[in-house]
């Protein structure tokens, strides 16, 4: 109490106030901590080493230093004389960003001989300090966790590459840098002396998607000399590090399968040719691509340098419906240099993969009878007329003629040899499909899958033909046609006689045209004269000019 009361005199005498007084000289340093920051983690022990600024003054207030007049704060060594007596005692126990004002009398400073021209002797001298940075030779780097995925495969180590955001600052929390405000992650190896030796130990262990805090005290850091003008002599770095990715030059790709159909009879092998969705993310979650906003599949060769190294090796080994995560290392994908505005240097690509078919250019198309009736005496060939029932979300049920270019080649090939009756599934590669153009409802290079069930059957005629024989035709051939025997044929009669052909199976006219039609056209073929009525004469010269042709007509 004595003490407190003779400095509360004297420092009123000092600062004018008009009081009679007589002071007494102070016997330690009185210290005045008028702003103390509300998180104090840590204060100044002995040993430690301080950087503070301050403002040096006389009890009249004239001012004798100022580190901030130098623009260089003063660094130093707590407790061992490296200091004057009284400010040692007078920053004990400060925190980080603590303002003070400590009041040193002159035997705890210059004493009785002052400081050459600046300090008198006997001088009571007032410091306003405020502490900017505090550490210890036995401090390590600190790190603390802010936020972390709840799935975390894997963690950094030594030789892997990362790339991450950061913030930097003092210990006083003055930035010096960011990576946000360039608008580009920080990409380097960790663990093999790129980085300052603190942050090359606080990165290790890291996962994707992780916020931390490095603490690194400056013998880690840039020590005495600083770097360039933002971070000055024996500065402790605090910095808040966001993972993006990482992986390590010796990473091949990773696979994740998510689904996989029950039935897989055949998987993707170099060469096929594939069509799939994707959704393409990078290891933070951020997406740069996807084909499902397009609507449109991606459609490549496989194994053959179409698509970069990592999703030629990916895409091999699919089955058709398969689900699956694939990742690809830097130099599996883009490398260091990345690709345009979308994909950085350097990134690992996160794909989802859905394969929606596959086929080879050398496919033939696929045969699965699933069903078919006990007798089978009859069976689809080319020329005939079918009606067919079919499964396929691609096209309409149609009824055609096959081999007369009313279907796709695949299916007209994979209609031949069904019984009426009979069901099969029938797989149709792309160049035997649509093609690469596609059709209306059809995607390009679409593999197309039918279920079929024939429901009917009317044999054909050759192509080019309105009537076959089935057998010999009559010869002679006139008696025969010649139904009244008045040596010459109208066509009211040459119909006649065409439908008795037809009737008793030795003759058949071309099925899914009008009856009527084809025989009046086969008609007016024989009828050379145009009067009507065909006669003896007229068919011999027809056949005899179809020999010398070496063509060969119905009749």
């Amino acid at each position: 109490m004595l003490l407190l009361s003779i400095f509360a005199l004297f420092f009123l005498c000092v600062t004018g106030t008009h009081v009679s007084c007589s002071p007494g000289p102070l016997e330690d340093v009185v210290i005045d901590r008028y702003d103390i920051p509300r998180v104090c983690p840590r204060e100044v022990q002995t040993g430690d080493f301080v950087r503070y600024h301050y403002n040096g003054t006389f009890t009249d207030g004239k001012k004798f230093d100022s580190s901030h007049e130098r623009g260089a704060p003063f660094s130093g060594q707590v407790g061992l004389g490296r200091l004057i007596t009284g400010l040692d005692r007078g920053v004990q126990g400060m925190c980080v960003n603590e303002r003070r004002k400590v009041t040193v009398p002159p035997h705890l400073a210059y004493g009785s001989i002052g400081a050459g021209d600046v300090i008198p002797a006997d001088t009571v001298l007032v410091f306003d300090v405020v502490l900017l940075d505090i550490w210890n030779t036995e401090d390590k780097v600190q790190t603390r966790t802010l936020s972390k995925p709840e799935s975390c495969k894997r963690l950094a180590e030594a030789t892997d590459f990362i790339r991450y955001h950061y913030n930097g600052t003092l210990l006083n929390g003055v930035p010096f840098d960011s990576s946000h405000s360039r608008n580009g992650t920080y990409d380097t190896y960790v663990g093999m002396g790129y980085l300052i030796k603190g942050m090359d130990e606080g990165l290790i262990g890291m996962c994707v998607g992780e916020t931390r805090t490095i603490i690194i005290p400056p013998f880690l850091a840039y020590e005495e000399k600083g770097y360039g003008t933002v971070i000055p002599s024996q500065a402790t770095l605090v910095f808040e590090v966001f993972m993006i990715d990482l992986f390590n030059p010796k990473d091949d790709i990773a696979v994740v399968v998510k689904e996989v159909p029950k039935t897989c009879t055949r998987k993707t092998v170099v060469g096929d040719y594939i069509r799939y969705h994707y959704n393409g993310t990078f290891q933070d979650g951020s997406g740069f691509d996807t084909s499902y906003q397009r609507n449109s599949t991606y459609n490549t060769y496989i194994g053959m340098g179409y698509v970069i190294q990592g999703m030629d090796k990916a895409l091999q080994g699919l089955c058709i419906g398969e689900k699956r995560r694939v990742i690809l290392p830097p130099h599996m994908a883009y490398g260091e240099k990345g690709t345009g505005d979308i994909i950085p240097g350097s990134a690992v690509l996160v794909f989802d993969i859905h394969v929606i078919d596959f086929h080879n250019p050398k496919d033939l198309i696929e045969i699965k009878v699933t069903s078919k009736p006990k007798k089978c005496n009859l069976t689809s060939e080319v020329d005939d007329l079918i009606q067919y029932r079919y499964n396929c979300s691609l096209m309409d049920a149609p009824i055609t003629t096959l081999g007369a270019n009313k279907v796709i080649e695949g299916l007209d090939e994979g209609l031949r040899g069904m019984c009426v009756g009979e069901k099969r599934v029938v797989i149709v590669p792309p160049h035997l499909g649509h093609g690469e153009n596609g059709a209306k409802g059809v995607p390009s290079s679409a593999v197309l899958h039918f279920e079929l069930e024939l429901l009917d059957l009317q044999k054909g005629v050759p192509d080019g033909y309105m009537f076959v024989w089935l057998g010999d035709s009559p010869d002679p051939l006139f008696p025969a046609m010649d139904l009244n025997k008045d040596l010459s044929v109208p066509l009211e009669e040459f119909t006649a006689f065409i439908n008795i052909q037809v009737v008793e199976g030795t003759g058949r006219l071309r099925p899914g045209m009008d009856a009527d039609g084809i025989i009046k056209d086969m008609f007016n073929n024989q009828d050379r004269n145009r009067d009507g009525k065909i006669v003896a004469e007229e068919l011999k010269l027809k056949v005899e000019e179809d020999s010398d042709k070496a063509r060969h007509e119905e009749l």
